[in-house]
């Protein structure tokens, strides 16, 4: 596919070189348009070597092509990185002065600003305003981190990290309407990544949920405009989603009543955690000797079910009655039924909205970058999830819990 990068006169541009390389890694065609602005932070050169095409930043360069129609036409995607909040201003009064806005108005495939300045230039009126009319126009315009600005700041306006720039427009290649920008003022809480059960300081009893689903609906939530906070127990994600708070915890005790601090304030759960059953009765205080008899028994209790627990509070009115409940079951067939005949009971048993059931073993989804399975809501409808990337399939359930959600 052809994918144009471009790239704005921002102290951020040098990672967008780590955006470049997805693309080219990944196969496609990448033409790199920066700004006369962006060449004072990153050579043409370094480009053009990234994307094994030129550079330029000029309408009236290769006139005999008509490159700012030709380029723009051609384009299954354009990422704009960093989009500065002049970029931005001229991108959505229609401007055409140079080779990148120029082609803006000639491409009909997706477009993905992604936003880095100053807290005080992102929050100013205009930029405001700004983002409002490119996302009419229908571009996507992701919200950024917080974090380390230039010299010694800190706060809202941070460049997402280059690997989840490439998820986010990985997203767009295959499902161009994955972004709607239509959970604005929705509060989300979302459960992630496996728990650790403690046996001793050094061991603990867990499983192999790398919360990849759960970090995935958290960063597409976010950039579809929900208030999320994601409660992550164990991970193995190289860093958390932009533009969201994030709670971590480590036992299933810990992430429920961090679940359940929360679950009053919040217009949907989602519970995508890998949740122990079980934990040790008690915790050593010092490391396990290994002894000449072998290991002792280790004597177990049950964790509280959380997922039913929420639906419980919501029947006692102590969540409103309006929250949606999503649950995530990983299921095994065995001789009492097949995948889809769990999910159903458990769906019975939970009493949730919606559950996504998932068949787990043989090397799918626990730790995975894409999966499959099937959406099953409390109305009896059941909608399969084809396979794919867990971004995509998280934008397939966010589908879902955006129909759910009263009007606002």
């Amino acid at each position: 596919m052809h994918v144009i990068v471009g790239v704005g006169g921002g102290i951020a541009a040098y990672k967008v070189c780590s955006v470049i390389r997805h693309f080219t890694e990944a196969g496609h065609d990448v033409r790199v348009m920066p700004t006369r602005s962006a060449l004072n932070f990153v050579g043409a050169a370094t480009f053009e070597a990234l994307s094994g095409n030129p550079v330029t930043t000029e309408v009236f360069d290769d006139v005999d092509e008509v490159a700012h129609v030709a380029l723009g036409r051609q384009a299954d995607l354009v990422v704009i990185a960093p989009a500065t909040a002049d970029l931005m201003a001229r991108a959505a009064a229609g401007r055409a002065d140079d080779l990148l806005t120029a082609s803006l108005l000639t491409a009909r495939c997706p477009v993905m600003f992604v936003p880095a300045m100053h807290t005080e230039m992102w929050e100013h009126p205009a930029t405001v305003a700004n983002v409002a009319t490119l996302r009419a126009h229908g571009s996507t315009v992701l919200t950024p981190a917080s974090g380390r600005l230039t010299g010694a700041d800190t706060g809202a306006g941070r460049l997402p990290e280059p690997t989840e720039i490439g998820l986010l427009g990985d997203l767009l290649l295959t499902r161009p309407d994955a972004l709607p920008y239509d959970l604005s003022g929705v509060r989300v809480l979302i459960s992630a990544g496996g728990t650790r059960e403690a046996l001793d300081p050094v061991r603990y009893l867990g499983n192999h949920s790398s919360g990849k689903q759960g970090y995935a609906l958290a960063r597409v939530a976010a950039q579809r405009g929900a208030t999320v906070t994601l409660v992550s127990g164990a991970v193995s994600e190289p860093g958390a989603p932009a533009a969201l708070d994030i709670v971590h915890v480590d036992s299933a005790v810990e992430l429920s009543s961090e679940m359940n601090a929360r679950a009053a304030d919040s217009d949907v759960i989602i519970m995508a955690a890998a949740v122990a059953d079980f934990r040790p009765v008690g915790v050593a205080g010092a490391k396990i000797k290994k002894g000449a008899e072998g290991p002792a028994p280790i004597a177990l209790t049950t964790n509280p079910d959380i997922l039913a627990g929420l639906v419980r509070s919501r029947t006692a009115a102590q969540i409103p009655s309006s929250t949606v409940i999503v649950g995530f079951a990983a299921e095994t067939g065995d001789a009492d039924g097949g995948v889809l005949d769990h999910g159903r009971a458990k769906l019975r048993r939970k009493g949730c909205d919606v559950l996504v059931v998932n068949a787990v073993g043989d090397g799918r989804a626990f730790g995975t970058a894409d999966n499959s399975g099937w959406l099953l809501r409390a109305d009896g409808t059941e909608t399969g999830l084809p396979y794919g990337s867990k971004t995509l399939m998280a934008s397939r359930i966010l589908d879902e819990v955006a129909a759910l959600v009263p009007d606002r």
